[in-house]
């Protein structure tokens, strides 16, 4: 499944405009009977200030010498938010007479960032590019399962969520965590759309899950940021953790991920019990589960 980034721009702009009515915008509505949702390309081209002619240009997938402030006003216009914006700049960018395939090797993580790794007392892992995990701690493994006994291209969250059954039961809202591992897909295919490990990647998911392509359609985007999630641990129950990410300043397809607990919540007490478990905390959950 290539990811063309001439069309990539013409669905992106097609989606994101038909997702806002006139009345989102405050245009008056009149004319002839809306055949589809959203709005017209006329009414998003008055509102970005910019000939109809020169914007059916750019949603056709010509991004070729569109300057930042023409596609700061079409941002604008489509109320894109900050990820949104930033991925129409890098859609825009794409050198489209590129067709070559750029292989794209796997980030390397330095033995420091390791050390630093081990010596964080809450789940933490570092990831890279394509939603890979390049390394992690002990107390990661507790709560996520040894990722160390799946082979490295296994190691991805794409992976995880859409192709391994255990990880829909450890996810409470398993497909609000789908959602967003597909939008982080689509940002990265919007900065590297000629990776070819990328688009295998894309490729072996549309074919395996159903709603991995419903996701896909929807041209959804997202930066990794923080947030709380749902987990349904098989020894410890469920808990509420908390998660930040953080870029590495010199490394920029790496980041940081961690998971924390409230202090004196039951949730943070789970945490406390995986971690004197350790690696063998999903295994041995597993066996607990098996004998229910």
């Amino acid at each position: 499944m290539d990811v063309d980034p001439r069309t990539e721009l013409s669905e992106f702009l097609r989606s994101r405009r038909a997702r806002l009515s006139p009345d989102d915008v405050g245009l008056p509505r009149y004319g002839r009977t809306r055949r589809v949702p959203g709005l017209r390309r006329e009414e998003l081209a008055q509102l970005a200030g910019v000939s109809v002619a020169y914007y059916t240009r750019l949603e056709q997938g010509n991004g070729r010498n569109v300057s930042d402030e023409v596609l700061d006003s079409i941002a604008r216009a489509l109320q894109l938010n900050d990820a949104e914006h930033t991925h129409l700049r890098n859609l825009a960018a794409c050198p489209y007479d590129n067709k070559k395939q750029k292989k794209v090797g796997r980030s390397n993580v330095r033995p420091a960032l390791k050390h630093l790794l081990d010596n964080i007392s809450v789940p933490a892992y570092i990831g890279g590019r394509r939603c890979e995990v390049l390394a992690w701690n002990p107390m990661a493994a507790a709560l996520f399962g040894d990722w160390g006994e799946l082979e490295p291209r296994d190691r991805n969250w794409a992976r995880f969520i859409f192709l391994r059954p255990s990880y829909q039961e450890l996810f409470v809202n398993w497909e609000s965590k789908a959602s967003d591992v597909v939008a982080f897909l689509r940002m990265d295919a919007g900065c590297f759309p000629n990776d070819p490990e990328l688009t295998a990647l894309i490729g072996e998911l549309s074919v395996k899950s159903e709603l991995f392509r419903q996701l896909w359609a929807r041209h959804d985007v997202k930066e990794k940021s923080f947030g709380t999630k749902a987990i349904r641990h098989p020894l410890v129950g469920e808990m509420t953790l908390s998660y930040e990410t953080l870029r590495m300043p010199s490394e920029p397809d790496l980041f940081l991920t961690t998971y924390h607990a409230e202090p004196s919540t039951p949730s943070a007490e789970a945490l406390q019990l995986l971690a004197s478990w350790g690696r063998d905390a999903t295994r041995s959950g597993e066996s607990v589960k098996n004998r229910t």
